[in-house]
């Protein structure tokens, strides 16, 4: 019985070392599990020297870029400098300013309440729409 709790990964990984733990070859984990040889053997390896823990996501080289939604609304509020020849930030627009995917900022748009504000849309002025979602009552 599958626990929905219970991540994939995780899962096949204790698959992995309950077979071994089994005794089952590492060529028969390989065709049980569908993992691959060296995946199955790096597993066995892994909980071998560190127990339970060791199965575990280990934590992923580099740090994740903080996006600071403040700075995305605030832009947003807004007017796009002259240069652009644009009267509405587009998401695209506005994350090649900050610097971010146009995806991020659509969701941090999104989060606070704001609506499309590019042409065409029916917001004529973002900054009435913005609301802090860190707020319970709206």
């Amino acid at each position: 019985m599958r626990s929905p709790s219970l991540r994939a990964g995780l899962a096949q990984r204790a698959r992995i070392v309950l077979l071994a733990a089994d005794g089952v070859a590492v060529k028969d984990i390989v065709e049980r599990v569908g993992a691959s040889k060296p995946t199955v053997i790096g597993w066995k390896k892994r909980y071998i020297a560190e127990g339970l823990g060791g199965l575990d996501d280990r934590p992923k080289p580099g740090r994740r870029k903080q996006v600071d939604d403040v700075e995305v609304v605030l832009a947003t509020l807004e007017s796009p400098p002259e240069r652009l020849g644009v009267t509405h930030w587009s998401s695209r627009l506005l994350a090649v300013e900050l610097g971010l995917s146009h995806v991020t900022v659509a969701k941090v748009w999104k989060q606070w309440g704001l609506p499309d504000p590019s042409p065409g849309s029916d917001c004529a002025d973002p900054a009435s729409a913005a609301r802090d979602p860190r707020e319970t009552n709206p």
